[in-house]
């Protein structure tokens, strides 16, 4: 009898155990089980691969991860790159609709102009887009700083005005100004047209030198350098992925150039007025989070631009040795390391 009794009793306090222990790991807040806990599916679509773009992507997912894990909820990423083409953008973004993605995050024009053809549904939030209303196609004068569709986001567009007066600071022997960019990007033809403008305001002549692609940029560039004082390059995705081949003909030339971006900069520039890409990355997964968890319309969102603070000006030491120029008191250094690497 004693022998029954013992054998029940353990019984009894394994099962106590056992059910403690299924409390103790299932039950957050004290015990208690988060049955409202969801997981959204998030496609990521990437024009190509550099160093402002991953920035920015890198940006988005840790600020939707940190928002989303806060409130005991999950993001599933898709992430995929299109190695610079824009008709891969368009397959990645049809399959993300395919999937049934909660939301798609766009990064770079192309990628937002895949995505916005892809759904006019899903919300669609992009970072590293220079101007929305060119990218969307959206007439200049109906422009309020919404989209008044399925897309919100951040700009990287830095005060072009201040750039264009950066040459009187670094290159002020300078009568004509190269604006060197791709042709088939939307937003550095916005750019060009914009900073030709700043120039012109400021008493200096430019001329554009455009490329259709990376095969076509040796020579822009070449041109460019034969015809003019100094180099602008807007932040565009194209010349990013090239630093490489514009960095040594323009040193060979000893011009000065004026980087959109600090990418590029650290690729072939001398100096830039720079934003951080990670930082507009965030504040787009910030974004995301509000449309997801609390259901806001991102057609009622206003596009978030940088601002003065937002931005600072930075030089390469290197570059500037090579071309004999001191550098303006305010400007930070630039290494250029992680752009050779």
């Amino acid at each position: 009898m004693n022998k029954i009794v013992k054998k029940v009793l353990g019984i009894g306090l394994s099962v106590a155990l056992v059910g403690g222990m299924f409390a103790a790991c299932s039950g957050g807040n004290g015990g208690e089980t988060n049955t409202d806990a969801k997981t959204w599916k998030v496609g990521i679509c990437q024009l190509v691969q550099h160093e402002a773009l991953d920035a920015a992507t890198k940006g988005f997912k840790d600020e939707l991860t940190k928002r989303a894990e806060a409130d005991g909820n999950k993001i599933e990423f898709n992430e995929q790159n299109a190695a610079g083409d824009s008709a891969t953008c368009a397959t990645i973004t049809n399959g993300f609709v395919a999937d049934g993605v909660d939301l798609i995050m766009a990064n770079a024009t192309p990628a937002l102009q895949a995505a916005s053809q892809s759904t006019t549904e899903i919300p669609i939030v992009a970072t590293s887009v220079t101007d929305f209303a060119s990218a969307l196609e959206i007439d200049s004068k109906d422009w309020t700083g919404k989209s008044g569709i399925n897309v919100t986001g951040t700009s990287d567009l830095a005060p072009l005005s201040e750039q264009a007066a950066m040459f009187k600071d670094l290159a002020p022997e300078a009568k004509t100004i190269g604006i060197v960019y791709c042709s088939a990007e939307a937003n550095s033809v916005y750019q060009a047209k914009e900073v030709a403008k700043e120039l012109k305001a400021l008493g200096l002549e430019s001329q554009e030198f455009s490329a259709a692609d990376t095969n076509e940029i040796a020579s822009v560039v070449q041109n460019a350098c034969d015809k003019c004082d100094a180099l602008y390059i807007p932040t565009d995705n194209t010349m990013a992925s090239a630093t490489g081949t514009i960095e040594p003909i323009v040193a060979k030339a000893k011009k000065v150039v004026i980087a959109g971006e600090e990418g590029i900069c650290k690729g072939c520039g001398l100096a830039t007025l720079s934003i951080s890409y990670e930082a507009i990355g965030r504040n787009a997964g910030k974004m995301a989070y509000e449309i997801l968890k609390d259901g806001k319309n991102p057609a009622e969102m206003d596009i978030a631009v940088p601002t003065k603070d937002d931005v600072i000006y930075k030089i390469v030491p290197s570059r500037a040795k090579d071309l004999g120029i001191t550098a303006p008191e305010g400007y930070e250094e630039l290494s250029t390391e992680e752009a050779a690497e």
